[in-house]
């Protein structure tokens, strides 16, 4: 007996392991369920989740009303697991099943495995939203007309050539979306779906629309764009409840006149067609955008053959961060960068194929060339190869902050080009109202940046004379009189815009009034002209010229290389109307019309010009709340401190911003940490422990950093400080920044100094290893020399930073939930243990391997830690920088190249966000 007992124990022992594996795997599944969503497409096997969810039945289950799944998985196992849905989730009113969710090796996403549905979901009673985007769909599941509930139906980037005409029987629909996909037509009982409220079909192949697409009376949202339409049926004008038509990159050549009266239209979009005569109506509304249409062109003659291939469809990619390059074909392509940026390469723009690499720079002053009163709205892209000749012209669409001053301003895409920049015709595009566009036409590949600028008009003059107006302000013109020039040369005209009540603010000056500040230059040619030309300035404000008193009223020049104004009234013959001033000049550069009782009106001049190009801003320096060696430091426009530190103070704690200070657009300026803390990672914006920042007032100006101290904090807290020092002020302004700082009694460098606090640690905070099972583990490296490595410091580090966030980071890194909790039970007690071994493990696995490095980055990202993100990519940027040298000092590399040539740009110092 004592024998046989002895036989099963171990059976007795295997079998409660068994079930112990089996509860800890379904209370494993059982935290999936988040009170009424089940969301199951990050996670490797959620088919095989799902299908063992539904064989055990728990009561949760039942309450699920939304429910996600991953179109890449096996598609007889998705087939499978969609069968078990409407029996176990009778109550389901949103199913989302979209792809995308993998890329390429250049970057586009890749489409799901789904290519239809099981007819039993038609069963779902209570579905509202149903998402089949991203898949392989090339027909139209027959089970979805059958949805009679369903008032959400999105089928994009799919292969659907034809929708069903039984697609007209869905009762309840509001919102349809098929774009990306292959439709060449729509069928009639499209026009039955009265509900419909929002309909998307860009992308698509659609050369008509049906008549009956105008019975839609509840349409309020049409998308038609990237299509082949070359008419529209006039039906489209019984749309009365249409607030939105989006109608851009078609082939229309004509439209209906009565859209223009539909009553509720906000937004009539009409570019980039083939529109040459429009109505009078169309042209005078002010929501219809006629962008990138040949109005009032003759037409061409016909440069194709008769029965010349058509190409059907522009291939379109889609590049994550980890792709810096992308092929151009003769076909042409669409491409979307990681940063944002969009580029569309039209069919035949390339003979032969083309390798595009790109780089988005952060600024720094010799990248960004910007003049007196311009601003910086973005970061600087540059394409590659540079100088590449294009058959056809390339769109450039770039992202940018928008401008806080509009009025008597535009934007413009600036281009380096040969030796000197100039600025591209743009076109602002405004997706969302924080969401802008600037859209140009690209000459050749080389550097890119958005600027901000007073707004410029530039006339050919030739030798018969001719008159330049300002847009911004009609009132100011420039009249060229015959025989002012022997040769035609052009002439560019800007105004910056002066506001009295701000002028006064800033002189402290009551009585002083200033006209617009006018600047005339022309490009080549001789400096003066052989006839004198006539300036027209307005008087300024609140002066009138039958009121004025002459002794008060003074003419001020300024040339460019000079930074004092001269008073020229004396030596010019003031012409005075009611509201103008009129007076001749030879000579080209900036003039300003004064009114004051001052005598030291050049003075008055000098301060104005110093403080119009000066910023007034405030420095914060925060720490995170649960990890107080995060600190944030940020210099912020003045007006918009309060409402940061609103948002920021829930996660943020710290001193009172720094005193008011002003800074110029481009000027570099440190943060260095005191008193015993110090910056705790190598940085390249990191300088002798100073961590480098350049000011851009529309950029954020923000940086997130570690820092370490070398004192005991066991024993006692770590009072330290950050102080801010100024450094480089850019090179068009050296004479302004030198009266701005030698102001008595200031310091010219130091700007402001804010307390930091390390609190003491306390109780096993300050343990290397803390308690748990140790983890020792051979030195390792990830990634390579010319990518950038990352040591088993740099993981410790990273490790350091994670906290309680550390299982995201590991479902995102492909980790399979059941190790999560058998880490969390091995270092229970331990949340440094944890995310160590966590990490570590995944280390050693990945060691040796290519993409380790980024998929460790994209983990980060899709864990929201791009605090950590960021400072990964510090890390590599470095070693790369490291790399690099090595090899020029053992002479492996071209030396010559020169620093300070933009085609051979060294790491970048600043590292705005």
């Amino acid at each position: 007996m004592a024998a046989e007992a002895e036989g099963l124990e171990p059976q007795a022992a295997a079998t409660e392991d068994a079930a112990g594996d089996a509860t800890e795997a379904a209370d494993a599944e059982l935290c999936l369920l988040v009170g009424n969503r089940l969301s199951l497409d990050l996670y490797p096997g959620g088919c095989h989740r799902l299908l063992h969810l539904c064989a055990q039945q728990p009561p949760q289950l039942r309450e699920v009303e939304f429910l996600q799944l991953s179109g890449h998985e096996d598609p007889q196992l998705l087939e499978a697991t969609l069968t078990q849905v409407p029996r176990s989730l009778q109550r389901l009113r949103s199913l989302v099943l979209r792809g995308g969710q993998h890329w390429d090796v250049l970057g586009a996403c890749l489409r799901g495995s789904l290519t239809t549905l099981p007819a039993g979901l038609s069963g779902l009673a209570r579905l509202a939203h149903l998402d089949l985007s991203f898949n392989s769909l090339e027909t139209l599941p027959a089970c979805i007309p059958r949805m009679r509930g369903l008032s959400t139906l999105l089928l994009s980037y799919n292969h659907l050539s034809e929708l069903p005409e039984a697609l007209g029987a869905l009762p309840s629909l509001t919102f349809l979306s098929v774009t990306h996909n292959h439709l060449q037509t729509l069928p009639i009982a499209l026009g039955a779906l009265s509900t419909l409220q929002r309909l998307d079909l860009s992308g698509n192949l659609l050369d008509t629309l049906p008549p009956e697409i105008g019975a839609l009376s509840s349409l309020t949202e049409l998308n038609l764009a990237s299509n082949r339409l070359q008419s529209l049926p006039t039906s489209l004008v019984g749309l009365q409840s249409l607030r939105l038509l989006v109608l851009h990159s078609n082939l229309l050549t004509s439209v209906p006149t009565g859209l223009v009266h539909l009553p509720l239209l906000t937004r009539l979009d009409l570019r980039d067609n083939q529109l040459r005569d429009v109505p009078p109506e169309l042209l005078d509304a002010p929501f219809v955008r006629l962008q990138g249409n040949p109005l009032g062109e003759a037409l061409p003659a016909s440069r194709s053959p008769p029965g010349a291939p058509v190409i059907l469809e522009m291939p379109r990619l889609f590049l994550n961060s980890d792709v810096d390059s992308f092929p151009v074909t003769p076909q042409g392509c669409s491409v979307t960068l990681a940063c944002g940026v969009r580029l569309q390469f039209p069919a035949g723009a390339t003979v032969s194929p083309v390798n595009i690499q790109y780089r988005l720079w952060l600024p720094e002053p010799r990248l960004v060339p910007l003049g007196p009163h311009d601003s910086l709205l973005s970061g600087v892209l540059e394409l590659q190869p540079h100088g590449v000749a294009f058959r056809q012209k390339v769109s450039l669409w770039l992202l940018f902050m928008p401008p806080r001053i509009r009025r008597c301003r535009e934007v413009v895409v600036r281009t380096l080009s040969g030796d000197s920049w100039g600025d591209l015709d743009t076109h602002v595009e405004e997706e969302a109202p924080k969401r802008l566009w600037a859209h140009c036409q690209v000459p050749h590949f080389s550097w890119f940046l958005v600027v901000s600028r007073p707004v410029s008009n530039t006339c050919l003059v030739p030798p018969e004379g001719t008159l330049l107006c300002c847009s911004g302000y009609p009132g100011v013109k420039v009249t060229f009189p015959p025989g002012a020039t022997e040769e035609p040369r052009s002439v560019c005209m800007q105004v910056v815009r002066m506001a009295s009540r701000e002028l006064r603010a800033l002189l402290g000056e009551p009585e002083a009034a200033a006209s617009p500040l006018l600047c005339l230059s022309q490009s080549g040619g001789p400096p003066g002209f052989l006839q004198p030309v006539t300036v027209q300035l307005p008087l300024p404000p609140g002066v009138t010229g039958l009121s004025l008193d002459r002794s008060c009223l003074h003419l001020l020049y300024r040339t460019p290389l000079e930074a004092a104004w001269d008073d020229i009234t004396a030596q010019v013959a003031l012409e005075l109307t009611h509201l103008y001033a009129r007076f001749q000049v030879t000579h080209f550069s900036w003039y300003w019309l004064w009114y004051t009782t001052k005598t030291c009106v050049q003075d008055l001049a000098r301060k104005a010009w110093e403080r119009l190009r000066l910023h007034r801003v405030n420095l914060i320096a925060l720490q995170r709340r649960r990890d107080p060696e995060q600190v944030l430091l940020q210099c912020l426009p003045r007006d918009k401190v309060d409402a940061t530190l609103r948002r920021l103070l829930d996660r943020y704690r710290g001193p009172e911003p720094s005193d008011t200070v002003e800074m110029f657009e481009g000027e570099k300026f440190f943060a260095a940490f005191e008193k015993g803390i110090d910056v705790d990672a190598e940085r390249p914006d990191c300088v002798e422990g100073r961590v480098c920042f350049v000011f851009y007032s529309h950029l954020k100006n923000v940086k997130e950093v570690y820092v370490t101290t070398t004192l005991d904090r066991q024993v006692q807290a770590v009072r330290g400080q950050v102080s801010f020092y100024r450094g480089a002020v850019p090179e068009e302004v050296p004479e302004e920044a030198k009266a701005a700082r030698q102001r008595k009694g200031m310091d010219t460098v130091w700007m402001a100094t804010l307390p930091i606090k390390l609190p003491r640690l306390r109780g096993s905070e300050g343990l290397g290893q803390g308690r748990g099972p140790s983890l020792s583990l051979a030195p390792l490296n990830l990634g390579d020399a010319e990518t950038g490595f990352l040591t088993q410091s740099n993981l410790l580090t990273v490790a350091g930073r994670l906290g309680p966030d550390w299982p995201a980071v590991a479902l995102h890194l492909g980790l399979p939930y059941r190790e999560l909790q058998r880490i969390r039970h091995e270092f229970r007690d331990d949340l440094d243990g944890q995310i160590r071994h966590m990490l570590f493990s995944w280390a050693e696995r990945q060691a040796g391997q290519p993409g380790a490095v980024g998929l460790l980055l994209r983990a980060l990202e899709q864990s929201d830690r791009l605090d950590i993100a960021e400072e990964v990519r510090a890390i590599l940027e470095l070693g790369r920088q490291k790399y690099k040298d090595s090899i020029q000092r053992t002479s492996l590399a071209p030396r010559g190249l020169d620093p300070a040539d933009p085609a051979a740009p060294q790491s970048v110092e600043s590292a705005q966000v």
